[in-house]
C-alpha cells in the first residue's frame, strides 16, 4: 500500500519562507499518490526546499486507495498526521462537509481565476460558492479520441454528437477490415460508468438530480444507454471485460478507429513511434455533444491542508508554490501532469510539446464533476453493476435503468 515514504532536509533552519515570507515550520508532512503524481510532488518537493533552507519534508507516497483510507482515519482521529493532502474530488466532498479541511481563505490567497472553472468550483464547498478547501492540483479530464486518417478515407466529419461517432463506428468496422469502430472499458464499477458518464449528460439526463434524488429512471437516460449498447455492436469481441490497458493497446495498435474515454497520461505515448503504430494519426477532443454541449468527466486531483494541520501556514504555502503557474508548466514539461491553470494551456512552449492541449482544455473548461454527495462510491458500484448486465445482455435498458434507479435511491436515502 505505502510504496515510498521520504525525508528530505536541506540546511539550517531560517525563519522565513523564501516562496511568500511566511514563518517557517520545521517539518511539513504530506500524503501523496504514487507513480507520476509522486514524481511531480518529489520534484516540486526540491524545488521548494531550495528556496526554503532548513525545512524537513515527510513524503509518503500511496496508492489511490491507500491514501483515502490514510487520510480518512487521521481526519476522523483528528491526529494532526498530515500537513499537505492530496484528494481525488469525488472525495472532496465528505471531507469538506465533515469540516475535516481548513478553509484557504482564511489561511489567505483564496484560489485566483486563472485556474480551469470546473477544477476551480469542486475545489469549494457548497460546489462553486462556499470557501475554498483545497486548491486544484491535477487538471485530469475524459477526453475522446478518433482516428483522423479514417475519418478522411471515409470522407467522415468530427464527430460532434454521440450520433455521430455512433454512425462513424458503424462505417469504419464495416468497411475497415481489422478496425473496430470504438472501444471503451466494459468492465464493471468504475470503468463502465466512467466511459457512460459523458454519454448520458450529453443526453441531458443525470444518476443524481441537483435536489440530490435518483434522476436515471427517465427518457433521456435510456436514450443514452440504447445508444452505449448499439456501440458495442462495432467494439471488439470481449469488450465487456476491457479495462484501461486493453483500450490504450486497441488505440496504439491502430485496431480502433475511436475511443470514447481517454486521459491525459495516456495522450503522449500516441505520437511516439516506438509505442504506437499510428504516430500522428489519432485526433485528441473533447467528448462530443448530443442534447446539450460536451459533458466530459472532471477527474482532478486536490490539494489540501487538513483542520487539524500542525503547520497550516507552511502548508497553505507549499500548496500556493506546488500550484502556481511557473511549477505548473515546469510540471508538464518534465513530469506530464496536466495543468489546472488556463495560461499553462496557452504557453507555446507547452503547445510544441503537447499538440492536443487546446483540446484539452477546451475539455476542462467543460468537464463535468460526478455528483456532489458522500455516497458516490456506493452510487457508481450499483450503476456499474446494471450498466454490465445490459451490457452483456442479461437485462433490458429500461430495466437496468429502473433497478439501477430504484438502489441508488435507496443508497441516497441512508
Amino acid at each position: 500500500m505505502n510504496r515510498l515514504t521520504t525525508t528530505v532536509m536541506a540546511g539550517a533552519m531560517v525563519m522565513s519562507s523564501a516562496f511568500t515570507g511566511v514563518a517557517q515550520a520545521e517539518k511539513l508532512v504530506i500524503a501523496g499518490r504514487d507513480g507520476g503524481y509522486g514524481d511531480a510532488l518529489e520534484l516540486a518537493v526540491e524545488a521548494y526546499l531550495a528556496k526554503n533552507p532548513g525545512l524537513e519534508v515527510e513524503r509518503l507516497e500511496l496508492t489511490g486507495g491507500g491514501l483515502l483510507e490514510k487520510v480518512t482515519i487521521s481526519m476522523r482521529e483528528k491526529s494532526g498526521a498530515y500537513d499537505v493532502i492530496m484528494l481525488d474530488d469525488p472525495w472532496a466532498v465528505e471531507f469538506m462537509s465533515k469540516g475535516w479541511l481548513a478553509d484557504l481563505d482564511k489561511l489567505g490567497g483564496g484560489v485566483g481565476e486563472d485556474f480551469v472553472k470546473p477544477a476551480r468550483d469542486v475545489s469549494r464547498y457548497p460546489v462553486g460558492s462556499g470557501p475554498f478547501y483545497a486548491v486544484p492540483f491535477v487538471g485530469n479530464v475524459e477526453l475522446f479520441a478518433y482516428r483522423k486518417d479514417l475519418f478522411d478515407k471515409y470522407n467522415l466529419g468530427r464527430p460532434e454528437s454521440w450520433t455521430d461517432v455512433l454512425a462513424a463506428a458503424k462505417t469504419i468496422s464495416e468497411n475497415e477490415g481489422g478496425v473496430s469502430g470504438a472501444v471503451f472499458r466494459g468492465k464493471k464499477a468504475n470503468p463502465i460508468v466512467t466511459g457512460f458518464l459523458p454519454i448520458l449528460w450529453a443526453h441531458g439526463a443525470r444518476v443524481v438530480g441537483a435536489d440530490g434524488e435518483a434522476r436515471l429512471d427517465s427518457a433521456a437516460a435510456l436514450e443514452a444507454l440504447n445508444l452505449y449498447l448499439e456501440l458495442k455492436n462495432y467494439a471488439p469481441k470481449g469488450i465487456e471485460t476491457y479495462n484501461s490497458t486493453e483500450v490504450r493497446d486497441a488505440l496504439m495498435q491502430g485496431t480502433t478507429a475511436m475511443t470514447i474515454e481517454l486521459w491525459p497520461s495516456w495522450a503522449p505515448s500516441l505520437d511516439d513511434p516506438a509505442k504506437s503504430k499510428v504516430p500522428g494519426k489519432i485526433e485528441i477532443m473533447a467528448a462530443p455533444g448530443q442534447v446539450q454541449g460536451p459533458a466530459p468527466m472532471l477527474g482532478s486531483w486536490l490539494l489540501a491542508v487538513p483542520a487539524d494541520a500542525k503547520n497550516p501556514e507552511q502548508a497553505r504555502d507549499f500548496i500556493d508554490f506546488l500550484t502556481s503557474a511557473e511549477m505548473q508548466k515546469t510540471l508538464a514539461l518534465e513530469i506530464g501532469i496536466p495543468p489546472t491553470r488556463s495560461s499553462v494551456y496557452k504557453d507555446p512552449e507547452v503547445i510544441a510539446k503537447y499538440r492536443w492541449y487546446p483540446a484539452q482544455v477546451e475539455a476542462l473548461q467543460n468537464a463535468q464533476p460526478r455528483p456532489r454527495i458522500t455516497q458516490w462510491s456506493k452510487v457508481e458500484a450499483i450503476l456499474g453493476d446494471y450498466l454490465q448486465l445490459a451490457l452483456i445482455g442479461e437485462m433490458p435498458a429500461e430495466k437496468a435503468l429502473s433497478e439501477a434507479n430504484k438502489k441508488i435511491a435507496r443508497a441516497l436515502s441512508r
